[in-house]
C-alpha cells in the first residue's frame, strides 16, 4: 500500500495550515493503550521505519523530516502513550511498559515483512530502547539526543513556567524562551512553527517523562538490543555537549563497533534545527542513498 508523501514545509506556510497539511496526508490508525487507543500517523511506502518524538510532544516533532524519510521508508509514527492523542498508559508505568504499548501496537500494524528500523527523540529513544530490548524485530536503533543514561547532563536555568499562562501572546514568549535555552543550539533559528509545536503540544503531555529520563532506564535498556545501536547527538545539546566523552564511552562499552555520530551546529532538538543534516545522516545508517536531502 503506497501512503502519502507530504511535500516538504514551505517558509510562507501558517504553522497550523503546514500541520493540518501533514494530518490531512497521513494515514491514521490506532492500536490498544490500556483503557483507550495508540495513535500513529503513517507516511509513505518502503521498508518499517518507526520514529518516536520526544518529551511534551507528539508526532510532529518529525515533521522537518517526514518529507525526505518517507520518500524510502513507510514511517509509523505513535503518539507515544500519554502524549498527544493517545491515551494514557496503565499505572505503573516504565519505559519498558510504554515500550511495550509501542510493540503491542507495530505487531499489529506491520504483524510481518522485512526488519525494522526505529529512531527515537530524547524521551522518545529511551522508549526505542526499551522497544529494541524486547522486540528483536528493530535491526537498527539511532537514538537521538537521548537521556535515561545515568550520566551527566548539563545545568538547565532560565526556563518560565507555561502552565497557567492564558494570554496567547504571552504563552508563545514563554514557549520561545523555553526553546531557545533547552531546545535549540542556536536560539535565532526557533521558528513560529517550532514554537506553534511546542504550545499545541505541551499541554497533551500527560505523563511526567521526566522522571524516566533522569533514571538510566535507557542504559539499562540498551544490553539486551540485539540490532544495531547509532547515537545521533547534535554538538550544542544544552544535556550532552559538556560531557559528550561520557556519552561515546557508554554507548561503546555496550556495541563495542558503535559510530557515534554528531551533527555541528545543532542543539537537543537535532532533527528539527538541522533537518538536512540530520536526514543525510540517518539515510546513510539505514544505507540509502538521496541526493535532496533538503
Amino acid at each position: 500500500m503506497s501512503r502519502a508523501v507530504p511535500d516538504p514545509i514551505r517558509e510562507d506556510e501558517a504553522p497550523a495550515d503546514c500541520v493540518r497539511r501533514f494530518v490531512e496526508a497521513a494515514e491514521r490508525r490506532t492500536t490498544p493503550c490500556g483503557d483507550g487507543d495508540l495513535v500513529w500517523h503513517i507516511f509513505g511506502d518502503g521498508p518499517p521505519l518507526v520514529l518516536l518524538h520526544g518529551g511534551f510532544g507528539r508526532w510532529s516533532h518529525w515533521i522537518r523530516n517526514i518529507p525526505v524519510l518517507a520518500r524510502h521508508f513507510t514511517l509509523y509514527l505513535p503518539d507515544i502513550p500519554g502524549h498527544g492523542d493517545s491515551a494514557v498508559p496503565p499505572d505503573p508505568f516504565t519505559g519498558l511498559s510504554i515500550a511495550g504499548l509501542v510493540k503491542d501496537g507495530l505487531e499489529m500494524l506491520v504483524p510481518e515483512g522485512p526488519p525494522i528500523a526505529a529512531a527515537g527523540f530524547s524521551f522518545g529513544g529511551i522508549i526505542g530502547g526499551c522497544l529494541a530490548a524486547q522486540y528483536p524485530r528493530i535491526e537498527t536503533l539511532a537514538v537521538c539526543g537521548s537521556n535515561g543514561l545515568g550520566l551527566n547532563r548539563g545545568p538547565i536555568s532560565g526556563l518560565r513556567h507555561w502552565r497557567g499562562v492564558t494570554d496567547p501572546d504571552e504563552l508563545a514568549a514563554v514557549h520561545r524562551n523555553n526553546l531557545e535555552i533547552v531546545m535549540f543550539g542556536d536560539p535565532n533559528r526557533v521558528d513560529d512553527l517550532s514554537v506553534h509545536l511546542q504550545t499545541t503540544n505541551a499541554p497533551d503531555a500527560r505523563i511526567k517523562g521526566r522522571l524516566i529520563a533522569v533514571t538510566d532506564a535507557l542504559a539499562a535498556a540498551l544490553p539486551a538490543v540485539e540490532g544495531r545501536i547509532v547515537p545521533i547527538f547534535g554538538a550544542l545539546d544544552c544535556y550532552a555537549k559538556d560531557f559528550m566523552d561520557e556519552r561515546v564511552a557508554l554507548f561503546r562499552s555496550i556495541q563495542p563497533d558503535s559510530k557515534f555520530r554528531i551533527i555541528e551546529d545543532a542543539g537537543h532538538w537535532v532533527m528539527y534545527e538541522q533537518p538536512e543534516r540530520f536526514n543525510a545522516v540517518l539515510l546513510d545508517i539505514l544505507g540509502v542513498e538521496d541526493s535532496t536531502h533538503g
